[in-house]
């Protein structure tokens, strides 16, 4: 059943919820437009998760979780009305699930007093609390990634990048266009030759772009797709016969709806991954049983241990987790979002709050801290096997190379102090 919000013309609904939930986890989803593919199964796993919180446990702390639904079909503008039309029901933390609905929101958060966690995509220097004090990118961010991917590609080329060729195939946008600045920081640490090919959204068309990787015939390629451009891209790579090896997405750009159109031409494709994959973790069980099995799924129930799909679940684990310790912090059950802000400014994800999660190394363990948001940006590389339709991880999870994204955190935070007026600094 579906509660529908103020105005019909911003297509926003909220699920109907029990009527003593009270803590309010907002959901900006795009079940609709280009994206809907990698936005349904993610926001089906936020959703589960929690109501496997309320049916199993109880709720977070004796307190029901409410995840009230609104639909931006990942547009900017029907992002931040989604915003304003459930920020005044008690919302704990936000994540808008898009890098342009992120820049719109940083100072909105900021001024309601409002956590935001942009998981893995959003504004990058974020992670210098000092100066971003509402949001959160832990426990990676693109710059990691980028930096994962060319660790990666080091590692293949025995320790040398030297007069090596990296192609940048991205979208073409402020996602895509995130970790440039990295990557040709990296570039002149290790002398490989660096160049960006951009694609216009939604992407369906790339014979251009392919045709210009055919001639210039790069080494590797790292990839910041979403959505169909993912299917277009891989299925182009295939066609010319380039080494998958030697392809490699961004955790946006690793997902089983990007590789299965292509089938065994996508065999040995890489991403990098700031989480496990895969359904052999006990939470899986558990959301089968008390959710699925129950008919309390958001969704079909068949997306279950997907990549996107377990993304929302640990998402949403780590914002329970966050407001578990925010009520512990403040001896209370019923906590706002000022709790909430302050709890993630400490947040402590060890193994041991994996494993009592049913989420046995399903990432990296981290701790953040004022000067800290985003953690040590450990990430890992999952590849692709085509025979058993299925991802694994290659990698353990491994930090980015701070001396390059360290600065340029730095760097880009203070340009932003500078513009907005912001005194850095911890309270």
């Amino acid at each position: 059943m579906k509660l529908k919000l103020a105005s019909l013309a911003l297509g926003m609904t909220v699920a109907a919820a029990p009527a003593m939930a009270d803590l309010v986890f907002p959901s900006l989803s795009y079940r609709t437009g280009p994206f809907a593919a990698g936005g349904i199964p993610f926001a089906d796993g936020y959703a589960d998760y929690f109501t496997l919180l309320n049916e199993r446990d109880g709720g977070i702390g004796g307190e029901l979780a409410r995840v009230p639904e609104c639909e931006t079909a990942y547009n900017t503008e029907k992002g931040v009305e989604c915003y304003e039309a459930t920020k005044d029901d008690g919302a704990l933390i936000y994540q808008p699930l898009s890098t342009g609905i992120t820049y719109q929101l940083i100072p909105k958060v900021t001024a309601d007093n409002i956590p935001m966690h942009t998981m893995g995509y959003g504004r990058t220097s974020a992670k210098n609390g000092k100066v971003f004090s509402h949001v959160f990118n832990y426990p990676a961010n693109y710059w990691d990634g980028a930096s994962a991917g060319v660790n990666h590609f080091l590692e293949q080329s025995g320790g040398s990048l030297e007069g090596k060729k990296i192609t940048l195939l991205h979208f073409n946008g402020a996602y895509g266009r995130e970790p440039i600045p990295t990557l040709e920081a990296l570039a002149e640490k290790h002398g490989f030759d660096f160049n960006a090919i951009p694609i216009d959204y939604p992407g369906q068309e790339q014979k251009s772009q392919w045709l210009q990787i055919r001639r210039e015939r790069p080494d590797f390629i790292l990839f910041w797709g979403w959505g169909v451009m993912n299917q277009v891209a891989i299925q182009e790579a295939a066609n010319i016969r380039f080494n998958m090896e030697n392809f490699m997405g961004i955790w946006w750009s690793g997902s089983e709806n990007d590789v299965k159109p292509a089938g065994m031409g996508a065999d040995g494709y890489k991403s990098v991954q700031f989480h496990n994959v895969g359904s052999d973790f006990p939470v899986f069980d558990d959301i089968r049983k008390y959710v699925v099995d129950a008919g309390k799924a958001a969704g079909a129930g068949d997306q279950v241990g997907t990549v996107l799909y377990n993304r929302g679940v640990y998402a949403a684990f780590l914002a329970a987790e966050a407001a578990k310790q925010a009520q512990a912090a403040n001896g209370v059950s019923e906590i706002d979002s000022g709790m909430m802000r302050d709890a993630m400014e400490s947040l402590s994800i060890t193994a041991e709050t994996m494993e009592a999660a049913g989420l046995p190394n399903f990432g990296p363990e981290f701790t953040i801290s004022c000067e800290n948001h985003g953690g040590e940006g450990m990430a890992a590389i999952a590849q692709w096997n085509a025979s058993t339709e299925e991802w694994s991880l290659i990698s353990e999870f491994a930090p980015a190379d701070a001396s390059v994204v360290g600065p340029l955190i730095e760097a880009d935070s203070a340009a932003y102090a500078a513009e907005s007026n912001i005194t850095p600094g911890c309270s």
